[in-house]
């Protein structure tokens, strides 16, 4: 895939590169929090990263910022490492956070020794209002001019296990008055009692993401951290914790790594808050994370999508250093042009109306031949049955219409795709009224392919079919955005902007070929859109997951 020209961060690397760094020396990370699942927001920081990686022939950390165990699990990081490896990218080597504790502990007790951190005994409530305002200056801690080694008895303390959640925590000795309220002392760790994800319980003191991030990109020499947008404000930060290391011996590493923020990816219809991710799925409304409304990249997944649309997404909305909505219209252009390429045609009716062609032998049936794919060279070619009894969709008949119904009607001709051409005839209704049946003929010259004069003559209408006799019947879903209103949440309750119509299960039928098909096979439905085989199938009982409409309907 042709990548966008030069982007700002890409500019960034060139000009290092241009300069003393030595590209040997790069080195980039993906650090999700297993705290979730991924959704399309993470996908863009996947693409940035590991693209950058793909350009410049330089490895790519995969690496989990594990500090909180509290939230965090292994179901996450499976999920996470599968999601990564789905969309087709390549780490160099899976890290964590917790790789380097012992190291960060280390650290931290050098920060003590050199009077650049103390341990603070306020509770959070008094360290948060001693911290001021962003147009208030803080006051500095009664803590604050504890002895070195006052305080490294208690951070050691700390560590063994002697005092209790919320009665100590290890902060930076920066600047209380610093504009940046970031830099007002900032907490490095605290003591929490839960069992980790990887090292059970041997740690009851965990550290604060901005103690842990940069010094873990310094472990794993990452030469260049790129984040989202709000953790510009951590930058100085970050840069504070390195420049207070750099005088230890253990520091004396090739590459001392460099943070720089893009803007991340805000979604129409869709909202990105893990809070709020997982408040649909806790309370139900969604099935789960990989449910196919869900922006998660699982919940993509399910829905239909692939990996090479969401990557064309990726590179079609570029790197940007401000904020913008994208239109959810583009991530759904993006898979329908892939599917329209790559999805093999298929017939299935939705809403099924009985058509009987009244001059069509009662025990003739017929396999014609039809297209795969028109779009692919060697698709090759199907047969499907035929027979006087078909099932057309209810709404592509009607017994009165006018003259910009293109469709069945009666005394007018359409064609029934790659069979003949038919003219309604009388619809057949019950005790309440309702069309139950549509009665037709057929000419049986018009048969397509087959050469004659008949079969090349134009009628305005095509319709797709299944034969009655043959049918299969499937489950489908069909899926609309989860949200009504583009900017979901803008007042906080989100809940409200919930779509109630988001989901509609329809029972229908399909041509004999779907009547087995795999688990996340993609397909067009003639007609209808594109659909994938959802998990939830059985060998008796196909599930079809609505991917995408054929055209973008959403503004008309």
């Amino acid at each position: 895939m042709e990548r966008n020209p030069t982007n700002f961060i890409e500019q960034i690397i060139n000009e290092d590169l241009a300069g003393a760094f030595n590209k040997k020396n790069l080195r980039f990370r993906f650090p999700p929090e297993p705290n979730g699942h991924l959704h399309i927001g993470h996908a863009k920081a996947i693409g940035i990263n590991f693209g950058l990686g793909e350009k410049h022939k330089a490895p790519v950390n995969l690496r989990f910022d594990d500090t909180n165990p509290s939230k965090e699990e292994q179901e996450y990081v499976d999920a996470i490492i599968d999601d990564v490896s789905w969309l087709n990218y390549k780490w160099d080597k899976i890290t964590y956070s917790s790789d380097h504790f012992e190291k960060l502990y280390f650290w931290a007790e050098h920060l003590i020794s050199t009077g650049k951190a103390y341990a603070d005994s306020q509770t959070s409530s008094q360290i948060a209002e001693q911290k001021g305002t962003p147009t208030k200056t803080g006051s500095n801690s009664p803590c604050r001019e504890r002895s070195v080694e006052e305080n490294m008895k208690i951070f050691r303390e700390m560590r063994e296990g002697k005092h209790k959640e919320g009665t100590h925590v290890l902060r930076a000795k920066i600047d209380m008055a610093d504009p940046n309220m970031l830099l007002r002392d900032p907490v490095m760790y605290r003591i929490m009692y839960k069992t980790h994800h990887r090292t059970g319980d041997k740690w009851c003191i965990y550290p604060m993401y901005d103690w842990a991030h940069g010094q873990s990109d310094y472990c794993e020499q990452v030469s260049h951290s790129f984040c989202s947008l709000e953790f510009q404000p951590h930058r100085k930060l970050y840069d504070w914790f390195v420049a207070s290391l750099k005088s230890m011996k253990e520091r004396g590493l090739k590459v001392v790594p460099k943070q720089r923020e893009f803007a991340r990816l805000n979604l129409s219809y869709t909202i990105m808050s893990k809070r709020k991710l997982v408040s649909l799925v806790e309370k139900g409304h969604v099935s789960g994370w990989d449910d196919p409304r869900m922006p998660t990249i699982s919940g993509l997944r399910r829905r239909g999508y692939t990996p090479g649309a969401i990557r064309a997404f990726i590179d079609k909305i570029g790197v940007a250093k401000r904020e913008n909505l994208i239109d959810v219209s583009l991530l759904e252009f993006c898979v329908r042009d892939e599917l329209n390429k790559t999805s093999n045609r298929k017939m299935v009716v939705i809403n099924p109306l009985k058509l009987t062609i009244t001059n069509y032998p009662e025990d003739q049936e017929e396999f014609l031949r039809t297209e795969n794919n028109p779009e692919q060279e060697n698709a090759g070619h199907r047969k499907v049955p035929f027979s006087k009894h078909l099932y057309i969709e209810k709404e592509d008949f009607l017994e009165e219409a006018g003259k910009k119904f293109f469709r069945l009607t009666i005394g007018k001709e359409v064609r029934l795709k790659s069979a003949y051409i038919v003219c309604g005839e009388k619809a057949i209704k019950n005790k309440e009224g309702d069309i139950v049946e549509v009665q037709c003929t057929y000419d049986s010259k018009s048969k397509s392919g087959s050469g004659t004069e008949e079969s090349l003559r134009k009628v305005k209408g095509t319709l797709h079919w299944v034969s009655k006799t043959h049918a299969t019947p499937v489950e489908i879903r069909e899926y609309d955005r989860l949200f009504m209103v583009p900017d979901p949440g803008a007042e906080d309750d989100f809940i409200k902007d919930l779509n109630p119509n988001s989901l509609k299960t329809k029972k229908g039928f399909a041509e004999p070929s779907l009547a087995s098909p795999k688990i996340n096979e993609r397909f067009q439905f003639q007609r209808k859109g594109y659909f994938v085989v959802d998990k939830d199938s059985t060998k008796d009982a196909a599930v079809f997951n609505k991917t995408v409409a054929l055209r973008d309907t959403w503004k008309k």
